[in-house]
C-alpha cells in the first residue's frame, strides 16, 4: 500500500447513497417537475421559437414561410426606424433610471426619519405603481395639453411660454420621461424602505462613537454600504422597467411625432402586429433580449463588488 505523501490531504472514499437520499431526491423532483414544466413551456419554448423565426421570412396569414438566414439582421442594420428606436430607448433608459432611483432613495430616508404619517407616504407614493397607466395616461395628456393644461398655465404665469409637450418633436422623449419617473419612484421607494428597516440601529450608534457626527458622515459609512443588495436589486429593475417602456408610448403618442418618441417594445409591436411580418418582429426581439442581458451582466460586474452582503 502506497504511503500518503508528507502534507497531502487523504482522499476520502465516497459513501454511496443510501436508500432514503435517493427516495428523498425522487420526491425533490417530482415536486419539482411542475415548476421545471412551467418554466419550459413559458419560458424556454417561446425565447427558442422568437430565436428560431428570427431566422426566417415569417407573416401572419401566409402558410409557409423560408429560412433566410441573417437577411434579417442585415436589415436590421440600414433600418432607420429601428436605429432611432434604439435610440430614443437609450436616452429614455439613461434619463428615468438614475433619476427614479435617487429620488426613491432620498424620498425613503425622509419618511423613515418621519414618525408622523409614515403608512400615508408609503400609500400615496406607492398609488402610481397600482393604478392603471392607460387610465393614468389621460390625466397626463390633460397635464401636458399645449393650451388648457396646468403645467402651461402655470408657465404662462411667469411670463414663459410653455412648449406641445407631447406634440413636438424635441420634447415629447422629456415628457414621456417625467412620467416614467412618476411612474417608477414609488416602487423604488417601498424597495428602498425595506433596506432601510433592515439595517441594525446600533451600527449607527456605533459609527456616531467613532465620529460620524453628521447625517452624511452616517449614511455614507452605513446608510449606502448596507443598503448594497437593495440598490443592486433596484438597480436591475430600475433598468428593464426602463428599456421595456410601452404603454405610455402607445397611448399617448403612438411614436410621433416623426418617430420621436418611438421606442423599441413599439417598433417591435408595429412590426409583428400591424405590419405582420413576425420573423422581422423575432430578429428585433433577439436583439432586445441580447441588449438587456449585456447590461445586467455589465452591471452585476460593475456593481456586484460594491455590495455588502449581511
Amino acid at each position: 500500500m502506497a504511503a500518503t505523501p508528507i502534507g497531502a490531504v487523504p482522499a476520502v472514499p465516497k459513501t454511496p447513497r443510501s436508500a432514503a437520499e435517493r427516495q428523498e431526491a425522487r420526491v425533490g423532483l417530482l415536486l419539482s417537475l411542475p415548476a421545471i414544466l412551467l418554466v419550459f413551456v413559458f419560458i424556454i419554448l417561446p425565447v427558442a421559437a422568437v430565436i428560431t423565426l428570427g431566422f426566417t421570412n415569417f407573416e401572419l396569414g401566409y402558410a409557409s414561410f423560408e429560412f433566410v438566414g441573417f437577411e434579417n439582421y442585415v436589415e436590421l442594420l440600414g433600418d432607420r426606424t429601428f436605429m432611432q428606436s434604439l435610440w430614443n430607448t437609450g436616452i429614455y433608459a439613461v434619463i428615468v433610471t438614475p433619476i427614479s432611483i435617487f429620488m426613491a432613495l432620498g424620498l425613503a430616508m425622509l419618511i423613515e426619519a418621519e414618525g408622523i404619517g409614515r403608512s400615508f407616504f408609503r400609500t400615496a407614493y406607492f398609488l402610481p405603481v397600482a393604478s392603471l397607466l392607460v387610465a393614468m395616461a389621460t390625466v397626463w395628456q390633460y397635464l401636458f395639453h399645449p393650451t388648457i393644461g396646468p403645467i402651461n398655465t402655470m408657465l404662462a404665469m411667469i411670463g414663459i411660454a410653455g412648449p406641445n409637450w407631447l406634440g413636438a418633436a424635441n420634447t415629447v422623449l422629456y415628457s414621456l420621461s417625467i412620467i416614467g419617473i412618476w411612474q417608477s419612484v414609488g416602487f423604488n421607494l417601498v424597495l428602498f424602505l425595506a433596506g432601510l428597516t433592515a439595517i441594525p440601529r446600533e451600527l449607527y450608534a456605533a459609527a456616531e462613537v467613532d465620529g460620524a457626527k453628521t447625517a452624511w458622515d452616517r449614511f455614507r459609512l452605513v446608510t449606502w454600504p448596507m443598503l448594497g443588495p437593495t440598490t443592486l436589486f433596484v438597480t436591475t429593475i430600475s433598468v428593464i422597467s426602463s428599456v421595456k417602456v410601452f404603454e405610455t408610448v402607445k397611448t399617448l403618442t403612438e411614436g410621433g411625432p416623426n418617430k420621436a418618441s418611438e421606442v423599441l417594445l413599439y417598433t417591435i409591436y408595429q412590426e409583428g402586429f400591424v405590419y405582420l411580418r413576425v420573423g422581422y418582429a423575432s430578429a428585433m426581439t433577439v436583439v432586445f433580449l441580447a441588449i438587456l442581458v449585456v447590461l445586467m451582466f455589465l452591471q452585476y460586474r460593475i456593481q456586484d463588488k460594491q455590495v455588502h452582503y449581511v
